[in-house]
Formats: structure tokens, C-alpha cells, sequence
């Protein structure tokens, strides 16, 4: 029961926010785990079957939980985050995390440049550049597609790397010291090969990040990331007017 042994000062509502809160963070209540029934929750917690409602509501409004008709309430996979305008090496974003990161290796290839990717990476068309695909993955679960050309000035063994061992960004930051990085983000809906390697159903949203990176004055890297819009949010932070 909240009444009696509440939260001083805090709501019916809030201390219901709380309760439920408090089961998923502390582990009781695993993502997929079906939260008790609006009536249930309220004949434990001695809130009107209302405030119950108004407060998973809110939590679902939030992605804190999903309401599926006829089936009940679940706790929602939380969403990983990722800084937006600071470059980091995902594994330690996915390690800070408490959780452990995988690479597939799709691709790694030599390719001939066409008109477009020779614009991107500001390089002769027909240039020979290093081409990987690879697949990250956090727990297992598939969480980023890493779409990324190479200007062969910078890396001639980049094709070399074992890239289940290390990430492209740790290689290239040694040999590239980076000066300057371009972002373009879109919203866009997966097609049938991300579904494959993300694990996703046709038509479902994607967050593409586009990114260009320039070192010692020229292009060095051009890359394109999707991710799976449910699972995936990007945040970042920058003083203003400084």
C-alpha cells in the first residue's frame, strides 16, 4: 500500500510512476515481463484504478512500457543511447553500459569508385578505396549496421584489420587524427537486407546517421550507420554562446 508509508509530498500518481520504476530498474521486472493488470496494481498499491492508468499510460507514452491490446503491458526494450556530436568508439559506449559488444564481419573489399562515392571521398572516380560492412552488436541483439569507405591514403592495411578484435574507429583514429566530421541524420525505413542483418521486420524505421570525416585536409572516411529506430537514440550536448 503507497498510502500511510507515501513519499512525503509526492503524488498518488507519482509514487504509482515510482513503484513501477523502481521493479524495472532494479531487475525484478526484466524487458518482456508482463506488468501486473491497472486493477491489480491498484487493489496493492491503494491508488484509484485511474491513477494507475494515468501513470502507465505515461510510462508508455515515454517507451517505458508497451501496451499491447488484449495481451496486457510489458516492460519495453530500453533503448541504447549514443553521443551525436562527439565521436566514440561503440564498444566502450556499449561496455559503459554493462553489457557486452560483437562484430560481424559482412564485408571487407576493394572496390572501384563510382561517380558518387568518388564525390563523397573527394577522390578520382574509378579510385580504388576500401570498402567494410560490419554488424555491432550489444548482448547479442544486432544494433548497428557500419557502412564505411576508406581512402586507402590513410589505412593502406585497412583491409588487414581483424575488426572482431578492434573497431574501425580505434584503427582510425591512430592512423587519422581527426580534424573535422560532418553529420547528416535521416529517418528512413528498412529495406529487406538491414532487416536481415538487424533482425527486423520490412518497413520498420531506421535512424541513418551519415558521416564524413576529413584528416591532414582531405576526405578520409565516409560512412553510413542504421540503426533500429525502436532500440537506438542519439543525444548530444554543446555550450552555446561561449
Amino acid at each position: 500500500m503507497l498510502r500511510g508509508n507515501g513519499e512525503i509530498g509526492v503524488s498518488l500518481g507519482q509514487q504509482v510512476r515510482n513503484h513501477i520504476l523502481a521493479n524495472i530498474n532494479s531487475g525484478e521486472w526484466q524487458e518482456g515481463y508482463q506488468v501486473p493488470s491497472e486493477s491489480r496494481l491498484s487493489e496493492q498499491l491503494g491508488a484509484s484504478r485511474m491513477t494507475v492508468h494515468i501513470a502507465m499510460r505515461d510510462l508508455a507514452a515515454e517507451g517505458v512500457l508497451v501496451r499491447r491490446q488484449g495481451a496486457g503491458t510489458f516492460v519495453a526494450a530500453r533503448q541504447s543511447q549514443s553521443t551525436f556530436l562527439e565521436l566514440r568508439n561503440i564498444h566502450s559506449e556499449i561496455e559503459a553500459r554493462g553489457n557486452r559488444h560483437t562484430t560481424d564481419v559482412i564485408k571487407m573489399e576493394e572496390v572501384n569508385s563510382d561517380l558518387n562515392l568518388a564525390t563523397e571521398l573527394n577522390v578520382v572516380p574509378g579510385s580504388t578505396v576500401f570498402h567494410s560492412l560490419l554488424v555491432h552488436r550489444e548482448n547479442g541483439r544486432p544494433l548497428q549496421i557500419e557502412d564505411r569507405y576508406v581512402n586507402p591514403q590513410f589505412s593502406p592495411d585497412y583491409l588487414e584489420q581483424d575488426f572482431t578484435k578492434i573497431t574501425p574507429y580505434v584503427h582510425l583514429m591512430a592512423v587519422a587524427p581527426l580534424e573535422e566530421v560532418e553529420h547528416v541524420i535521416q529517418a528512413v525505413l528498412a529495406d529487406e537486407f538491414s532487416c536481415k542483418l538487424l533482425e527486423m521486420k520490412e518497413g520498420e524505421p531506421l535512424l541513418l546517421l551519415r558521416r564524413r570525416t576529413w584528416s591532414r585536409g582531405m576526405i578520409a572516411t565516409s560512412a553510413r550507420f542504421l540503426h533500429p529506430g525502436p532500440r537506438f537514440s542519439l543525444a548530444g550536448r554543446m555550450p552555446v554562446g561561449r
